[in-house]
Protein backbone atom coordinates (compact mmCIF):
# COMPACT_ATOMS: atom_id res chain seq x y z
CA UNK A 1 0.00 0.00 0.00
CA UNK A 2 1.08 3.53 -0.59
CA UNK A 3 1.72 5.98 2.18
CA UNK A 4 0.29 8.84 0.02
CA UNK A 5 -2.75 10.71 1.35
CA UNK A 6 -6.13 9.63 0.01
CA UNK A 7 -6.89 11.03 -3.47
CA UNK A 8 -3.22 11.39 -4.47
CA UNK A 9 -1.05 8.95 -6.29
CA UNK A 10 2.37 8.11 -5.14
CA UNK A 11 5.57 9.67 -6.43
CA UNK A 12 6.98 13.20 -6.44
CA UNK A 13 4.74 16.16 -7.47
CA UNK A 14 5.08 17.47 -11.07
CA UNK A 15 7.63 20.24 -11.66
CA UNK A 16 6.16 23.77 -12.23
CA UNK A 17 6.45 25.23 -15.80
CA UNK A 18 9.54 27.37 -16.43
CA UNK A 19 9.03 31.10 -15.85
CA UNK A 20 10.69 33.78 -17.99
CA UNK A 21 13.31 35.80 -16.22
CA UNK A 22 14.37 39.41 -16.80
CA UNK A 23 16.80 39.74 -19.68
CA UNK A 24 15.69 36.49 -21.32
CA UNK A 25 12.72 37.18 -23.69
CA UNK A 26 10.50 34.34 -24.66
CA UNK A 27 10.31 32.96 -28.21
CA UNK A 28 7.08 34.95 -28.80
CA UNK A 29 8.67 38.35 -28.11
CA UNK A 30 11.65 37.41 -30.27
CA UNK A 31 9.43 36.65 -33.29
CA UNK A 32 7.61 39.98 -32.80
CA UNK A 33 10.90 41.87 -32.94
CA UNK A 34 11.84 39.95 -36.07
CA UNK A 35 8.57 40.92 -37.77
CA UNK A 36 9.05 44.58 -36.84
CA UNK A 37 12.56 44.46 -38.26
CA UNK A 38 11.30 42.94 -41.51
CA UNK A 39 8.59 45.60 -41.85
CA UNK A 40 11.08 48.41 -41.23
CA UNK A 41 13.44 46.94 -43.83
CA UNK A 42 10.57 46.68 -46.34
CA UNK A 43 9.68 50.36 -45.75
CA UNK A 44 13.33 51.31 -46.19
CA UNK A 45 13.52 49.46 -49.52
CA UNK A 46 10.32 51.18 -50.67
CA UNK A 47 11.67 54.63 -49.82
CA UNK A 48 14.99 53.92 -51.56
CA UNK A 49 13.15 52.66 -54.65
CA UNK A 50 10.92 55.76 -54.71
CA UNK A 51 13.96 58.03 -54.43
CA UNK A 52 15.69 56.21 -57.30
CA UNK A 53 12.58 56.39 -59.50
CA UNK A 54 12.10 60.08 -58.72
CA UNK A 55 15.73 60.78 -59.66
CA UNK A 56 15.34 58.90 -62.94
CA UNK A 57 12.11 60.73 -63.76
CA UNK A 58 13.63 64.15 -63.05
CA UNK A 59 16.83 63.31 -64.93
CA UNK A 60 15.35 61.68 -68.01
CA UNK A 61 11.61 62.34 -68.04
CA UNK A 62 10.10 65.35 -66.31
CA UNK A 63 11.17 68.47 -64.45
CA UNK A 64 9.38 70.92 -62.20
CA UNK A 65 9.95 74.56 -63.14
CA UNK A 66 8.82 77.98 -61.89
CA UNK A 67 7.98 80.99 -64.05
CA UNK A 68 9.78 84.21 -63.22
CA UNK A 69 8.50 87.33 -64.95
CA UNK A 70 5.66 88.19 -67.32
CA UNK A 71 7.13 87.43 -70.76
CA UNK A 72 4.60 84.61 -71.37
CA UNK A 73 1.55 86.45 -70.00
CA UNK A 74 -1.36 85.97 -70.25
CA UNK A 75 -0.68 82.27 -70.93
CA UNK A 76 1.70 81.98 -67.98
CA UNK A 77 2.01 84.29 -65.01
CA UNK A 78 4.86 85.07 -62.64
CA UNK A 79 5.45 82.26 -60.09
CA UNK A 80 3.37 79.67 -61.95
CA UNK A 81 4.64 76.12 -61.36
CA UNK A 82 5.07 73.91 -64.42
CA UNK A 83 5.76 70.32 -65.39
CA UNK A 84 8.26 70.11 -68.25
CA UNK A 85 8.38 66.96 -70.39
CA UNK A 86 12.08 66.36 -71.12
CA UNK A 87 11.54 63.05 -72.88
CA UNK A 88 9.22 64.15 -75.66
CA UNK A 89 11.89 65.77 -77.85
CA UNK A 90 13.91 62.58 -77.80
CA UNK A 91 10.96 61.05 -79.66
CA UNK A 92 10.18 63.89 -82.10
CA UNK A 93 11.16 67.47 -82.96
CA UNK A 94 9.69 70.58 -81.29
CA UNK A 95 6.42 71.62 -82.91
CA UNK A 96 5.09 75.04 -83.87
CA UNK A 97 3.10 76.42 -80.95
CA UNK A 98 4.89 74.37 -78.29
CA UNK A 99 5.68 76.21 -75.07
CA UNK A 100 9.24 75.14 -74.27
CA UNK A 101 11.84 75.50 -71.57
CA UNK A 102 15.23 76.36 -73.08
CA UNK A 103 18.73 77.42 -72.20
CA UNK A 104 19.31 81.11 -72.91
CA UNK A 105 21.61 81.08 -75.97
CA UNK A 106 23.69 84.02 -74.73
CA UNK A 107 24.14 82.50 -71.25
CA UNK A 108 23.31 78.77 -71.03
CA UNK A 109 23.45 78.92 -67.23
CA UNK A 110 20.02 80.60 -67.41
CA UNK A 111 16.80 79.05 -68.64
CA UNK A 112 13.74 80.68 -70.22
CA UNK A 113 10.21 79.66 -71.14
CA UNK A 114 9.07 80.73 -74.63
CA UNK A 115 6.86 79.59 -77.50
CA UNK A 116 8.17 78.03 -80.73
CA UNK A 117 6.95 80.11 -83.69
CA UNK A 118 9.25 78.90 -86.49
CA UNK A 119 11.28 75.76 -87.19
CA UNK A 120 14.27 75.02 -89.48
CA UNK A 121 13.65 76.20 -93.05
CA UNK A 122 10.72 78.47 -92.16
CA UNK A 123 10.54 82.12 -93.16
CA UNK A 124 9.38 84.34 -90.33
CA UNK A 125 8.43 88.03 -90.33
CA UNK A 126 6.33 90.58 -88.50
CA UNK A 127 4.20 93.35 -90.04
CA UNK A 128 2.84 95.89 -87.57
CA UNK A 129 2.95 93.31 -84.82
CA UNK A 130 1.31 90.49 -86.80
CA UNK A 131 3.69 87.52 -87.09
CA UNK A 132 3.76 85.51 -90.32
CA UNK A 133 5.25 82.06 -90.78
CA UNK A 134 5.81 81.22 -94.44
CA UNK A 135 3.45 84.12 -95.27
CA UNK A 136 0.64 82.62 -93.18
CA UNK A 137 -0.36 84.71 -90.12
CA UNK A 138 -0.01 82.94 -86.80
CA UNK A 139 -2.99 82.92 -84.48
CA UNK A 140 -2.82 85.69 -81.91
CA UNK A 141 -6.43 85.94 -80.76
CA UNK A 142 -5.39 84.62 -77.33
CA UNK A 143 -3.05 87.61 -76.85
CA UNK A 144 -4.69 90.82 -75.52
CA UNK A 145 -4.26 93.90 -77.71
CA UNK A 146 -2.22 95.68 -75.04
CA UNK A 147 0.32 92.82 -75.13
CA UNK A 148 0.89 93.04 -78.89
CA UNK A 149 3.75 95.05 -80.44
CA UNK A 150 1.71 96.90 -83.04
CA UNK A 151 4.75 98.80 -84.35
CA UNK A 152 6.91 95.68 -84.53
CA UNK A 153 7.94 95.19 -88.18
CA UNK A 154 10.94 93.04 -89.16
CA UNK A 155 12.02 90.26 -91.50
CA UNK A 156 11.59 88.20 -93.47
CA UNK A 157 14.23 85.89 -91.95
CA UNK A 158 14.86 82.23 -92.73
CA UNK A 159 15.53 79.87 -89.83
CA UNK A 160 18.78 77.87 -90.30
CA UNK A 161 18.89 74.10 -89.99
CA UNK A 162 19.11 72.87 -86.41
CA UNK A 163 17.72 76.17 -85.07
CA UNK A 164 14.35 77.49 -83.87
CA UNK A 165 12.73 80.92 -83.54
CA UNK A 166 10.92 81.52 -80.23
CA UNK A 167 8.87 84.38 -78.82
CA UNK A 168 7.09 85.27 -75.60
CA UNK A 169 3.32 85.69 -75.71
CA UNK A 170 3.68 89.12 -74.07
CA UNK A 171 5.17 90.67 -77.20
CA UNK A 172 5.77 94.04 -75.47
CA UNK A 173 7.63 92.50 -72.55
CA UNK A 174 9.71 89.59 -73.84
CA UNK A 175 13.38 89.04 -74.55
CA UNK A 176 13.35 86.41 -77.29
CA UNK A 177 14.61 85.50 -80.78
CA UNK A 178 13.77 88.98 -82.05
CA UNK A 179 16.74 90.26 -80.06
CA UNK A 180 19.02 87.27 -79.40
CA UNK A 181 18.39 85.32 -82.61
CA UNK A 182 17.99 81.57 -83.07
CA UNK A 183 17.83 78.82 -80.46
CA UNK A 184 19.87 75.67 -81.20
CA UNK A 185 17.76 72.52 -80.97
CA UNK A 186 20.16 71.12 -78.36
CA UNK A 187 19.29 74.09 -76.09
CA UNK A 188 15.61 73.16 -75.91
CA UNK A 189 15.20 71.31 -72.61
CA UNK A 190 11.62 70.13 -72.97
CA UNK A 191 7.98 70.93 -73.56
CA UNK A 192 5.82 72.62 -70.94
CA UNK A 193 2.94 70.16 -70.56
CA UNK A 194 1.13 71.30 -67.44
CA UNK A 195 0.66 74.22 -65.08
CA UNK A 196 -0.12 72.63 -61.71
CA UNK A 197 0.04 75.73 -59.52
CA UNK A 198 -2.03 77.76 -58.76
CA UNK A 199 -4.39 74.79 -58.52
CA UNK A 200 -7.41 76.84 -59.60
CA UNK A 201 -5.61 77.71 -62.85
CA UNK A 202 -4.16 74.28 -63.57
CA UNK A 203 -4.24 73.32 -67.26
CA UNK A 204 -2.59 71.25 -69.96
CA UNK A 205 -1.10 73.17 -72.88
CA UNK A 206 -1.83 72.53 -76.53
CA UNK A 207 -0.93 74.22 -79.80
CA UNK A 208 -2.26 77.80 -79.69
CA UNK A 209 -0.82 79.00 -83.01
CA UNK A 210 -2.58 76.89 -85.64
CA UNK A 211 -5.09 79.04 -87.52
CA UNK A 212 -8.67 78.15 -86.64
CA UNK A 213 -10.66 76.46 -89.36
CA UNK A 214 -13.60 78.61 -90.53
CA UNK A 215 -16.88 77.68 -88.91
CA UNK A 216 -19.32 75.85 -91.17
CA UNK A 217 -22.55 77.60 -91.92
CA UNK A 218 -25.86 75.79 -91.52
CA UNK A 219 -27.21 77.58 -94.58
Amino acid sequence: MSDAPPGMSGGPPPAPPPQPTAGHPTATSGSTLARVGEELFAWFKTLVSAAVYATLIVTFGFQVARVEGQSMAPTLEDQDRLIVNKLIYKLHKPQIGDIVMLYYPLDPDKSFVKRVVAEPGDTIKSVNGRVYRNDVPLRDDFIPEEYKSLNDTWGPRTVPQGQYFVMGDHRNNSSDSRTWDWVPEKYIIGKVELRWWPVNHARFFEDDLTPKAPEKSDK
